[in-house]
């Protein structure tokens, strides 16, 4: 189920590659349509879709100390001016038939495909480091190479003979290149996608996917044939999702630099904002007027439990139900009375069973909002016990799922490292000793030994929630 999305992605390249080899298999249907202008045309077309998109993301991320914004831009940049090459070398339109239009649009897919999984790597990877430390020189210097590139083969067409692309075992090489790099590019940007939901990442996606189909038909296809114009209208429809991409990530931000700034984010707040629907943050803004305390908890306790999940190797999908979930996990709290919620002193047994009710209460809230059920879950159960003591249903054991088990470390080790009014809080030490000390009575002992291995590898994971996010400095959402 998880998977369904893929489902679009796959299709998109098992039905047209189907499509083509039907159209190869019946010469009666692979009509031969010599049609230089409108070759030309359709090419053109892609060409300024491509530098569209270029030019959008490279403007928005002129400003963004992000590699990989670049690389994104450069890709695009490679389709539009090598694709223009390539309509313009039409044979018997300007020029008379020569390699370079096949060359062309071969290099122009292969060398977009080189930036999009470049695009794909983290930042510490050995070439996105090298290529960092000239980021400002990319986008012009790529830009310029290509334009002499194109004139050159433009007033000496014949040089293209030089580069066999259109012989084996040259071509197939190509082909295996462009479906290996495509490949990593689908991989890992769905795999953003199913943590995010991102429009323009499953558009990536997409369009990864259709630069495989057209690379193998230009290999295998006959010019002029039905067949082989197919692959233009692949890589049309691929730069129309990429632009459908990026509208509908500027319509969820507002502003495009934001947008692509999300899209690459390594910042554990921007990532958290960036992936949760405007559903959960008006549930934050809301959580946050009644009390700045609980806001920052939330926040803090979503770092935390994210990193827990990371080290319990959870799936983008349940991280991102983790992220939604636990961001608003104590949004039944709205409905308790400031008296009780903001007491300086012990709670009366009568109060502290109205404490008890902000599970359910924030569980009937958010399951009228259309919350799914691992959200939900997380809302309910966080405060039930390994040992079934907890509330509000007596869960015990790995009847609790395990969101809220999670949910319930990370709560926990929060709400004894802060201060609140009636306590100082307790240091990293003392808290991951109460946390041993309850693992297997409150808490699960898998994700208590997960968390305690987890901060005696990386102490960033536990001091850095605690330094930006307080209550006197809350994030916004809005």
């Amino acid at each position: 189920m998880r998977y369904r999305s893929l489902l679009g992605p796959m299709a998109g390249i098992v039905l047209p590659y189907a499509a083509y080899l039907l159209l190869r298999s019946h010469a009666s249907i692979d009509g031969h349509f010599a049609m230089p202008r409108g070759h030309f045309y359709i090419v053109s077309a892609v060409a300024c879709l491509a530098l569209v998109i270029a030019i959008a993301v490279g403007v928005a991320g002129s400003r963004l100390r992000n590699i990989k914004v670049s690389f994104l831009a450069l890709s695009f940049v490679s389709i539009a001016e090598l694709f223009m090459v390539h309509g313009l070398s039409t044979p018997n339109f300007i020029l008379h038939a020569t390699n370079l239009p096949g060359i062309a649009a071969q290099m122009s897919v292969l060398l977009a495909s080189f930036w999009l999984w470049l695009s794909a790597f983290s930042t510490d990877h050995r070439l996105v480091r090298v290529l960092s430390k000239h980021q400002s020189r990319l986008i012009p210097a790529w830009t310029a190479a290509l334009a002499v590139m194109g004139v050159t083969g433009m007033l000496f067409p014949h040089t293209a003979a030089f580069i066999p692309l259109n012989v084996h075992p040259l071509n197939g090489a190509m082909v295996a290149l462009t479906v290996a790099l495509n490949g990593i590019v689908m991989y890992r940007y769905y795999q953003s996608y199913l943590y995010s939901r991102f429009p323009l990442q499953i558009a990536i996606v997409y369009s990864s996917g259709w630069l495989i189909v057209a690379q193998l038909i230009m290999v295998t296809g006959e010019i002029w044939r039905a067949s082989w114009w197919l692959y233009h209208f692949l890589l049309l429809a691929s730069m129309i999702v990429m632009v459908a991409g990026l509208i509908r990530q500027y319509a969820s931000n507002r502003s495009l630099a934001d947008a692509i700034r999300a899209l690459y984010t390594s910042d554990p707040i921007e990532r958290i904002t960036g992936s949760i629907s405007p559903s959960v943050k008006a549930l934050m803004a809301a959580t946050e007027q009644k009390d700045p305390y609980t806001a920052g908890h939330n926040f803090r306790v979503t770092m935390y439990a994210l990193k827990l999940a990371e080290e319990l190797q959870l799936r983008p999908d349940e991280l991102r139900a983790l992220a939604q979930g636990t961001i608003v996990h104590d949004v039944g709290k709205i409905n308790i009375p400031d008296a009780i919620l903001n007491k300086p002193g012990r709670l009366t047994p009568e109060e502290r069973s109205v404490i008890e009710l902000h599970p359910v209460s924030g569980y009937e809230m958010c399951r009228t909002l259309g919350f799914m059920q691992e959200e939900l879950g997380i809302i309910r159960w966080h405060h039930e016990k390994w040992d079934g003591t907890g509330y509000p249903d007596r869960l015990r054991g790995e009847q609790i799922p395990l969101m809220a088990r999670i949910v319930a470390v990370a709560d926990v080790y929060d709400a004894l490292t802060s201060n609140r009014a009636y306590r100082q809080a307790m240091s990293h030490r003392e808290a991951m000793r109460f946390l041993k000390d309850w693992r297997g009575t409150h808490f699960d002992p898998g994700c208590v030994d997960a968390w305690v291995r987890l901060c005696e590898r990386d102490a960033s994971v536990y001091q850095y929630p605690s330094q930006v996010v307080t209550e006197e400095k809350t994030v916004p959402v809005l």
